[in-house]
């Protein structure tokens, strides 16, 4: 794994555990979550795009 794809993954899932986090104690925020969403599909069409190429 291409180490910028392995640093993408490092931080989608801190960003997991810290939007988690944050939800737990503080309360849900949908922005937190929908962006975590978009950073998990940016680092999924990373791994893919090495994948095939």
């Amino acid at each position: 794994m291409p180490g910028s794809v392995k640093t993408m993954g490092v931080i989608t899932v801190v960003a997991l555990v810290t939007v988690t986090g944050y939800s737990t104690v503080l309360g849900s925020n949908g922005w937190l979550w929908f962006g975590w969403v978009v950073l998990g599909l940016v680092t999924l069409g990373m791994v893919v795009s090495r994948g095939s190429g």
